[in-house]
């Protein structure tokens, strides 16, 4: 992943405003080449105005977002261009971005690619970037809940639940069979313990 990425990665327009995400090593050397060497704060919405590189021709007036990974949506460089919403403003500068791809590693990113990006990088794990996913295609409410919970994290919590409580099922299982070798009496509590253990865990389960 040494490449920079770009894509528009709001709807599509027409709209009020469109948000031009770019992300990796050179994202903010790429920010400098539109916004006159500007270099933005971090985390702070600011207006620039964006030129063509060469010609100087203004492109748009937007409010750039700038983010240092590891702490950024794919935790690498990010820098976000909120720009108006028109087709021919989003062509431009989508036309400029690509007009730099011969002269460094920057390409055009695939459908997906910044998520893919995130989950690499340990942003997000496999749940949550299938939640995501989903996000973005629900079409009913019970669909934008369910999807909602999943990219946050709600599904993969459990899991480490599940997992935390079966680690401990297996040490007290381990536990009750050293027990049998050394022809001793199994406590009867730590039985009862493990059975309930299970129980609560399999209805856990069986809930979701």
């Amino acid at each position: 992943m040494s490449d920079t990425i770009f894509a528009l990665s709001s709807g599509r327009p027409p709209a009020g405003i469109a948000v031009i995400r770019i992300s990796g090593q050179l994202s903010f050397y790429i920010n400098g080449l539109f916004a006159n060497n500007d270099d933005p704060p971090l985390r702070v919405a600011q207006l620039r105005t964006l030129r063509k590189p060469g010609s100087g021709d203004i492109l748009d007036q937007v409010l750039v977002l700038g983010f240092r990974g590891p702490h950024s949506a794919t935790g690498e460089d990010v820098i976000e261009w909120h720009c108006h919403g028109g087709q021919a403003v989003v062509r431009a500068i989508l036309d400029a971005l690509h007009g730099q791809t011969a002269d460094m590693d920057l390409r055009e990113a695939q459908p997906g690619e910044f998520t893919r990006r995130a989950f690499e990088n340990g942003r997000i794990d496999l749940n949550e970037a299938e939640g995501l996913a989903d996000l973005l295609s629900a079409e009913t409410e019970t669909q934008r809940r369910s999807a909602l919970l999943m990219a946050e994290g709600h599904f993969s919590r459990r899991l480490d639940g599940w997992r935390t409580d079966l680690l401990r099922c297996a040490a007290l299982t381990e536990s009750l069979l050293d027990f049998s070798d050394e022809d001793d009496v199994p406590d009867e509590g730590a039985v009862g313990e493990l059975k309930s253990s299970l129980c609560r865990l399999g209805d856990d389960m069986q809930a979701q």
